[in-house]
């Protein structure tokens, strides 16, 4: 009868809710159709509250004073959370006179009208306090007590330092990667089996989302909410339609409560932490329309391809069981089956030998975390970003540490050098210009959005996109706006730059082309999907890449295209021009090689796994790196292969071959340097 929209979010400490936001309509079900690692910080040891808009929520609702006693035992501390059918408290237990002991108090109230609703709200508390009294998993929290005094309903329950899985996405200000939010759905499938095997009787979830899943500092998770759970008797399926809108599945709408009911909604949850796509504000069953990679290119194939199988219209045609899932989940990571699911899974292994022909490591050197930054080398020394926030510099010849320079987030932007300056740009939405000998900052420009386009200088102007959708135009001299022009997505191409025009994508679907002095519009060229692929441009075409699967040569002064070339996959590596040539890899595992004034394959070579990493081509040779942790050399008019140099995890750092020297970075939190 009813479908539940999204409710509050507690900051601080967390903990768990049993009745969720406000009952609205739930929309007519359809026909049948087939359809970016951040560490967690301590939670607070207060709570930390938007007072003006829980006050909002608690207008018309009388709530407990500080310092009410319940029961001669419970003492009420503040209030951290309002649902649409409950009040969450902080409290102490008194009955422990030496230790503190806290705990949640969750006191159901009801402002429901309509007595049948009220009688069912009520229902709904008590069935949770008894499901709850039933369970005994590390990832359910305990119940202590359950009471009613002066008219009202208590449950007293264990209070669960950390953070929801919502908050933490919104912390994070963008996609998670794909090892943490495989780690937590590994985790949630041996909870939610627990409930699926429970005895006597089955318990469907009924409302997974991230909301109700709370992290803990030790990455420990956590399942809350047990208000619409439900008992599944025996030949029993049909029941109140009831859940969350974006993350219920179809037969949810219909009433049905089945097992795989809860692997689409897991399912739809890592797509919304891997995408940081709100489900519940698209229309119902159209995953299929938003693959995970369109918005996160970082993610897997293997990775995309179970989620999307799990968020199916037809049950059938998902994995039939949270184990089969979680089975599935530890393939793509690469988890043997007797690793604890409460263990994240790294993704670094030390390094090896190289399979094959083989090239020789010159240096390396350890950075915090992932390097999906490409390197630059200028005047003996290297500049690349890391996702610890660091831009580092190098010495190219020895790999000796000269300087870092901490930003407030990762940077995947790869640096340029413009006069004495190296320019980077952060996720935490700022373009940094730092002294190239010392790192000292000499102006910072910030954007309304993270920074994952690259900047570009020509004549002293920098340009650079931002996921707040604009591209920028800034004076390199101290960083002041020349100008800005608007897309309709983020900007996470890097511009090219050629008679007096700036050509750049959008994840929009378009490729523009502005004036590069006034950012007028010169033209722009729609495709099927978004453009994270930096243009190239030589002999008056633009050579982009779009995740429609297509490589596009287009006119450079009308942008007409000339050609296009459709590949296996995305393409979301920029083409590189050499000579007659143009290569560019695709994230179906193939490096092509097309002829740039026609667009006929030259050569491919397989790798069998995707490809990010532009290629670099000096003497004779092309180099590019790929998902399966090799660095490929290939001979660039055959395609024949040379070496490939084996790192512990993907590489997406394009190369840069400089005195002889290969230098790239790799998911494996290493700064490489090998022979060419």
């Amino acid at each position: 009868m009813s479908l539940l929209k999204k409710g509050g979010t507690t900051k601080g400490i967390a903990l768990p809710r049993a009745m969720p936001s406000d009952v609205v309509p739930m929309p007519a079900a359809p026909a049948a159709q087939p359809l970016a690692a951040v560490p967690l910080s301590s939670p607070p040891t207060r709570t930390k509250l938007d007072t003006r808009g829980l006050q909002r929520k608690t207008n018309n609702i009388q709530t407990l004073p500080h310092g009410t006693l319940l029961q001669n035992r419970y003492l009420v501390e503040g209030m951290i959370g309002v649902g649409g059918m409950s009040l969450v408290y902080r409290g102490r237990d008194l009955r422990f006179k030496d230790v503190v002991r806290p705990c949640a108090i969750k006191e159901m109230f009801q402002s429901a009208p309509n007595s049948e609703t009220r009688q069912l709200t009520i229902k709904n508390f008590e069935r949770e306090a008894g499901l709850l009294a039933t369970l005994n998993h590390p990832a359910i929290p305990k119940v202590f007590d359950f009471f009613e005094e002066q008219g009202k309903i208590y449950l007293i329950l264990e209070l669960v330092a950390g953070w929801d899985l919502e908050s933490t996405l919104e912390r994070h200000g963008g996609p998670l990667t794909e090892a943490q939010v495989g780690g937590w759905a590994m985790q949630i499938c041996d909870v939610v089996t627990y409930l699926h095997l429970h005895e006597p009787e089955p318990i469907i979830f009924r409302d997974m989302k991230p909301s109700n899943v709370i992290v803990t500092p030790d990455d420990r998770i956590v399942l809350i909410d047990f208000g619409i759970a439900r008992v599944l008797q025996p030949n029993q399926r049909k029941g109140t339609m009831i859940g969350t809108e974006g993350y219920a599945p179809p037969e949810q709408y219909r009433g049905i409560a089945d097992p795989r009911g809860d692997v689409y909604a897991l399912g739809a949850t890592m797509h919304h932490l891997l995408t940081n796509c709100d489900p519940r504000t698209e229309t119902p069953f159209t995953f299929q329309e938003r693959p995970v990679r369109h918005f996160n290119p970082l993610v897997s194939l293997e990775m995309e391809a179970v989620i999307m199988q799990t968020l199916h219209y037809d049950p059938e045609q998902r994995p039939q069981t949270m184990g089969e899932f979680k089975a599935l989940l530890q393939q793509v990571l690469g988890v043997q089956s007797g690793v604890p699911a409460s263990t994240t899974p790294a993704v670094a292994t030390p390094l090896h030998s190289n399979v094959g022909a083989s090239t020789a490591v010159v240096w390396k050197f350890t950075c915090e975390d992932e390097v999906r930054s490409s390197p630059i080398v200028r005047d003996g020394s290297l500049y690349i970003g890391a996702y610890d926030t660091n831009l580092y510099c190098l010495n190219a010849g020895s790999g000796e540490f000269h300087w870092k320079r901490a930003t407030q987030g990762g940077i995947s932007s790869s640096p340029t050098t413009w006069n004495e300056l190296v320019i980077v740009g952060s996720e935490d939405g700022l373009v940094y210009a730092l002294d190239t000998k010392h790192g000292m900052p000499k102006w910072t420009f910030r954007t309304a959005r993270p920074i994952r386009s690259s900047p570009r200088v020509e004549d002293r102007i920098v340009y650079v996109g931002s996921d707040d959708q604009h591209l920028y135009a800034l004076d390199g001299q101290n960083g002041r706006l020349l100008w800005k022009h608007r897309a309709w997505m983020p900007i996470r191409s890097s511009a090219a730059i050629k008679n007096g025009a700036v050509y750049v994508g959008s994840s929009d679907g378009h490729v523009y082309a502005l004036d590069a002095f006034n950012g007028g519009l010169r033209w722009k060229q729609k495709t099927q999907q978004g453009v994270v692929s930096t243009p190239t441009v030589g002999d008056g075409l633009i050579f982009v890449g779009s995740m429609d699967g297509n490589v596009y040569a287009l006119d450079a002064e009308a942008g007409r295209p000339a050609w296009r070339f459709k590949t296996g996959h995305y393409v979301n590596a920029s083409p590189t021009l050499a000579g007659s040539h143009l290569f560019v890899g695709g994230v179906d595992g193939t490096m092509y090689a097309l002829e740039a004034k026609t667009g006929k394959v030259v050569w491919k070579y397989e790798t069998g796994s995707q490809i990010i990493s532009t290629a670099r081509v000096d003497d004779g040779k092309l180099y590019f790196g790929a998902a399966d942790t090799f660095l490929y050399c290939l001979d660039s008019t055959t395609g024949m292969l040379v070496w490939k140099f084996a790192t512990g995890a993907p590489v997406v750092s394009s190369p840069t071959v400089h005195n002889g020297l290969v230098f790239f970075g790799s998911m494996d939190h290493h700064v490489y340097a090998v022979k060419a």
